[in-house]
């Protein structure tokens, strides 16, 4: 495993995030994500991502008590996000940001929360309150760092510009989409992504920023994973492989794929650790969310981690270039 150093963060941040999302959608067994937990933290990941809303709070409940019965708090790194927007109405306000924060807490048992995303953003909304209400969390002690999930990269500077003006912490992390696969449309409402040659100039900005980024759908919720293909879409029905379809199953994209089985096979690996490996040769300071079900998928992940991609086989995979 490799592992970053992140100002504010006193630990250190492993290279790969265990993300947590799948949890409560497609496994109620706690047994289960305790042994993941146990597999991961045993492969040196210290760093868990995970969120106010996912599994209606189970996520954060269960790996409390993995922590509590591991005694192993003080050498993990906890990314929790909180501020997600509800059916009912848009919470990046200061009460709600208040309330999900002690709810992470008392579902954590825990009375720190190592680094704290919101969720999404609320462009309506004046940024002096957020960050001022962030910065109050952190000042107390509650808070490492701080940043936002599927915020822009404007809202970024704004709320950094309000932090410096006013003697406030700044946003030390943030976390959109970055995948091999480019997004074809917008999955969820309010998500933002740096995949893909349109999004060329907000990888610059995080390249020359160096802003640390914890990036989602690292693999494309499955997309590498050779189960869809161009003659079997419409097979599929389950909501989150109608997502792969709907968002992700383009010509290029598929194109994106065809290449990586081809650098697969001639380097003896997965597609899968292809699509990892071009993560990992970006020029970001970059902490892949990857939601690994078990610690062969893990394992492969580490080792796609170590690989170099030269410019030419980036740029080739990226479809940029015709050659490499």
């Amino acid at each position: 495993m490799k592992y970053g150093n992140i100002e504010g963060v006193p630990k250190p941040v492993s290279r790969i995030v265990q993300g947590t999302a799948f949890s409560g959608r497609d496994s109620n067994d706690d047994d289960y994500m305790l042994s993941l937990f146990d597999d991961a933290f045993e492969m040196g990941v210290t760093t868990f991502d995970m969120a106010h809303n996912y599994g209606g709070g189970e996520v954060e409940r269960t790996f409390g008590h993995w922590l509590r019965t591991r005694a192993v708090r003080d050498e993990v790194v906890i990314l929790t996000k909180g501020a997600h927007h509800s059916q009912d109405r848009k919470r990046v306000t200061p009460f709600d940001i208040e309330s999900d924060i002690h709810d992470s807490l008392a579902r954590l048992g825990t009375d720190f929360l190592d680094i704290y995303l919101l969720h999404r953003d609320d462009e309506s909304q004046a940024i002096g309150p957020i960050v001022a209400k962030l910065n109050e969390y952190h000042e107390k002690g509650v808070i490492g760092i701080y940043g936002g999930s599927n915020w822009s990269i404007e809202r970024i500077q704004e709320a950094n510009a309000w932090a410096a003006a006013n003697g406030a912490d700044a946003f030390r992390a943030s976390s959109p989409n970055f995948s091999l696969a480019d997004q074809i449309a917008v999955p969820w409402e309010g998500c933002m992504s740096i995949s893909g040659p349109g999004n060329h100039d907000e990888r610059a900005w995080y390249q020359e920023a160096q802003l640390p980024l914890f990036t989602w759908s690292s693999l494309a919720g499955g997309f590498f994973s050779g189960r869809f293909r161009p003659d079997n879409l419409d097979s599929f029905k389950d909501y989150y492989d109608r997502v792969v379809v709907d968002f992700y199953c383009s010509e290029d994209n598929f194109e994106r794929l065809a290449r990586a089985q081809i650098l697969a096979l001639e380097k003896s690996l997965t597609v899968a650790q292809i699509a990892v490996a071009f993560i990992f040769n970006s020029p970001l300071d970059i902490y892949p969310l990857i939601a690994s079900r078990s610690s062969e998928e893990l394992r492969q992940n580490i080792e796609a981690m170590e690989l170099p991609l030269s410019p030419a086989e980036m740029a080739w995979l990226d479809l940029l270039s015709d050659t490499r």
